[in-house]
């Protein structure tokens, strides 16, 4: 078999050579661009060009810490990088004048620094304004922001393609063997033991067999598929790949949203340089295995993440769950033989090959192995992409990564799992993260999204808001699905406006078990979980609504009063000026009324109010 270990050094030397020089690195992932990452980069190639400066400029993807976005890494030659955030055009000058031509990082906009000369799997060095990184581990997204995305090079440089060359020395059975000894299990939302589904496709009869990664991620707030995605594109082709050899598949998809352009462009970039360099198509690394991955590009269908829905869309047909059994391990995708896994699941695979099952089995809990990478957003202050080892409690996740919660307002919920997932209240925030407690807790973990809610956010607001989504996004295949989702969100709206009944709450607990046990698909199974658990824990918010026509948390329209505090009205007449309805009377220099028949609720009141004396309650 053709060794890479040539190819490697070749390529571990252009790496060493472009990190011995002064460079500057702007983050290029979704999230950076459009915080004007773009223009930070124009800026940069201006004044570099400019100055007659010795610099490298290049790009990467992001690093997790989307709050601080723009961001931009300095490194002279020997010395640490800098990563810097909040970086603007008007103030990138400053930083390039300081950092590289007086030899002075800026620390005061500074998130960390890493060695010089270190590489993406020796780890982050924190400087102490980076708690961020502190309870978290790299290793799914240990390249990302550390690599430039589109290179080929780094990847093999940083340890890429290593994983396939180990597989390929191996049994088919054996790699099989060593996964499902790692504890992986999917990180789509199911849990399943990754090794397993592939023992049952490697098992199964079959002329063809496939490999399918499901990157249709639609769910609310989430953007973990996307970063890895853009940020390593070529460990999902690795793991792919792995998973080819494992199950004795030759071809496989990628199945990406269409919404991800920067993702789809990467990974096709990926595959034209992996084949280009004998690393996928026929014969790869001379060892007799052949696999080719294409891409298929979905329309946006939430449902098309159910897997059955999305193998009809490859298919080219409607995207409409099928009736299981049969299941895809045995008549997937063009009715053979097919292992779908997640692009989480299959960036995990190169590293468990690489490092060995023991390595990843040492991380997280007994039930629930390895790392897992979350969305953190909503109204926590660090948002961003995180990945942290399973086991880990919602409150180190929210307090200690995400640094509380935005202008010190109390912690309320946390949904966790999607629109699919439930709410989490403060007394369950030392629940440890993993499969088995969230369940418990009438949560789940579904693919990784964390959307953190404080004492503003109406609960019952937030089971309409997630209810609406599904209701939407449902294929209508099935009744239960397609008419309890409809039933549920009109009594959700019917609450919301101030003419619910007390027994609207136990109609609505019916529909969720009913709808729960008898739907076609997941998405139907688990749609009520925003209702039943905001029901379970904030049960007392549906009671305000309905016995005293009121909203504690001042959201629901219908339900406010906008009242003018006398004490602290000036006369002013600003509110009445904005008011577009006519609802607001009074003299100048004396306390304005205001006629709650008339009033429309808009708020433009509140917002010009210059002294906070109109108040909605």
């Amino acid at each position: 078999m053709k060794n890479l270990d040539q190819i490697r050094e070749k390529y571990k030397e252009q790496y060493k050579e472009k990190i011995g020089k002064t460079r500057i690195v702007v983050g290029l992932g979704t999230c950076g661009i459009a915080a004007g990452g773009g223009k930070v980069m124009d800026a940069i190639k201006e004044i570099v060009a400019a100055r007659g400066l010795d610099a490298d400029i290049d790009f990467t993807s992001c690093i997790g810490m989307c709050y601080r976005e723009p961001m931009v890494e300095i490194a002279l030659a020997g010395a640490p990088s800098v990563i810097y955030g909040d970086i603007f055009a008007d103030n990138v000058e400053a930083l390039i004048e300081s950092h590289i031509v007086n030899k002075t990082p800026l620390y005061e906009l500074a998130c960390f620094q890493i060695p010089g000369d270190a590489t993406p799997y020796e780890g982050i060095d924190i400087m102490d304004k980076a708690p961020y990184y502190e309870k978290q581990i790299r290793s799914v997204t240990s390249r990302l922001g550390r690599i430039n995305p589109e290179s080929i090079v780094e990847y093999i440089a940083t340890g890429g393609y290593e994983g396939i060359e180990k597989a390929l020395q191996l049994d088919r059975m054996a790699v099989i063997e060593e996964v499902k000894k790692s504890g992986l299990r999917g990180r789509g939302g199911g849990g399943f033991s990754t090794g397993t589904k592939w023992s049952f496709v490697y098992g199964a009869q079959g002329d063809k067999k496939y490999a399918v990664c499901n990157a249709d991620e639609g769910d609310p707030g989430a953007f973990m598929d996307r970063s890895v995605l853009e940020g390593d594109p070529h460990s999902i082709l690795e793991g792919m790949m792995i998973a080819g050899y494992a199950i004795g598949a030759d071809e496989g998809y990628i199945y990406c949203r269409a919404e991800y352009p920067i993702a789809i462009k990467r990974l096709n970039l990926a595959i034209a340089k992996a084949e280009e360099h004998g690393l996928l198509g026929d014969n790869i690394l001379d060892s007799g295995f052949s696999f080719r991955i294409k891409i298929k590009a979905g329309a946006g269908a939430f449902v098309c993440g159910e897997e059955t829905a999305l193998l009809n869309s490859i298919e080219g047909l409607r995207g409409m769950p099928r009736v299981r059994p049969p299941y895809p391990a045995h008549k997937g995708l063009f009715g053979k033989p097919t292992v779908l896994n997640n692009v989480e699941t299959y960036a995990n695979v190169p590293f468990i090959i690489r490092n060995g099952a023991d390595w990843y089995a040492a991380m997280g809990t007994e039930k629930s192995k390895g790392s897992k990478v979350f969305c953190l957003t909503g109204k926590v202050n660090n948002t961003g992409l995180i990945e942290v080892p399973m086991g880990i409690t919602l409150r180190d996740i929210i307090f200690a990564i995400g640094g509380g919660i935005q202008n010190d307002r109390p912690f309320k919920a946390v949904q966790s799992g999607g629109p699919s997932g439930g709410c989490i209240p403060a007394e369950h925030l030392d629940t440890p993260i993993d499969y088995e407690s969230l369940g418990e807790i009438g949560s789940m973990m579904g693919s990784g999204g964390l959307v953190c809610m404080d004492d503003t956010t109406c609960m019952v607001d937030v089971a309409k808001f997630f209810l609406n989504f599904t209701q939407l996004e449902s294929c209508g295949k099935c009744t239960p699905c397609r008419e309890g989702t409809k039933r549920m969100l009109e009594i959700l709206q019917k609450i919301c406006d101030g003419n619910g009944v007390i027994e609207d709450i136990d109609t609505l607990d019916r529909l969720c078990r009913v709808v729960t046990s008898s739907a076609m698909c997941g998405l139907g199974q688990t749609c009520a979980n925003p209702i039943s658990s905001t029901l379970r824990y904030f049960r007392d918010e549906y009671e305000a609504h309905i016995i005293d026509k009121r909203c504690p948390a001042g959201v629901c329209n219908a339900l406010l009063v906008y009242t003018v505090l006398a004490d602290k009205c000036t006369g002013c007449g600003a509110c009445l000026r904005a008011c577009p309805a006519g609802a607001i009377t009074g003299e100048k220099k004396q306390p304005h009324k205001i006629d709650p028949a008339v009033c429309i609720k808009c708020g433009a009141c509140i917002q010009k109010c210059k002294f906070d004396a109109i108040i909605k309650a």
